[in-house]
């Protein structure tokens, strides 16, 4: 009898995906298998589409951060290993089975996968923000292949979890607390292949990008204001057009100014508001 996999997404205004995320989870080759979606306040109709799973257990929490949402669900789930998905994210059927199979095998505790492709690549928009996360990653990967351990635990323990009583409320980088609270990063899980959709509006974009300017940075405040001064307009039409012609894609000059113009919204919210939520 295989143990228990308790699958936490965690959902916010993600009614454009949610339903395919969780038809692909309903198809893995991995039994048995308790889905778990833990809604952080939304407003859209991600709610409703959800309840439309009878088989996926819901839980519905306020609007408080994602970090504390998944720690809510990690604490009902039954499941010996927890494995943490965001709600825009498809999978292939034996995702979970490779996912979890290091830590099955005792060789470890926690793992993560290198093979995150870029779900709608084909989006000009989509491809911009690719590009702009991280300009040498290769096409259609969103993690870099070399990688060998991650900052993300996807799959891990949920003894080891309960150690460091779960995430803490940090905002965008909330995931990367595990690892600096446990001292040990997730190892690659080979074979587990998933895909991740990237913002493909102008709006998704602007609204990334103030969720990403809320982030800690290692200078602090310093580090906020320092990358302000990077985000000014005349830097973004200049990177703008730099990125468009190398590229050759039109639209990465508006695409640059929005996402700018979204990161120095996230880091006024977070600076003055002490706003870190999504």
């Amino acid at each position: 009898m295989n143990k228990l996999i308790s699958v936490i997404v965690s959902t916010y205004n993600e009614e454009k995906y949610i339903r395919n995320c969780l038809n692909s989870l309903l198809k893995q080759t991995y039994k048995p298998l308790e889905i778990i979606v833990v809604d952080d306040g939304s407003t859209d109709n991600t709610k409703d589409i959800v309840r439309e799973f009878h088989q996926i257990i819901f839980i519905e929490n306020k609007h408080q951060g994602t970090a504390l949402s998944r720690n809510l669900a990690a604490n009902q789930a039954k499941g010996d290993i927890l494995v943490f998905l965001d709600s825009d994210m498809i999978f292939d059927k034996n995702f979970v089975e490779k996912l979890v199979d290091p830590i099955l095998k005792n060789i470890s505790k926690g793992t993560f996968s290198k093979l995150e492709y870029v779900a709608n690549w084909d989006k000009p928009l989509a491809r911009c923000w690719n590009r702009n996360s991280n300009p040498s990653l290769p096409d259609k990967l969103r993690v870099m292949p070399n990688l060998n351990e991650g900052e993300d635990f996807r799959a891990i323990l949920k003894s080891e979890f309960n150690k460091v009583q779960g995430f803490d409320n940090t905002g965008y980088t909330d995931t990367w607390s595990l690892a600096k609270k446990l001292r040990f990063k997730p190892t690659n899980a080979p074979h587990a292949i998933y895909y991740h959709y990237n913002p493909e509006t102008f709006f998704e974009i602007f609204q990334s990008a103030k969720w990403i300017g809320k982030r800690e940075y290692k200078a602090g405040v310093l580090g906020s204001l320092f990358t302000f001064l990077k985000a000014c307009l005349i830097f973004s039409i200049y990177n703008g057009i730099i990125r468009a012609l190398k590229y050759k894609n039109k639209e990465y000059l508006p695409f640059q100014i929005i996402y700018d113009y979204g990161l120095k919204t996230g880091i006024i919210q977070k600076l003055f508001l002490s706003n870190n939520i999504k």
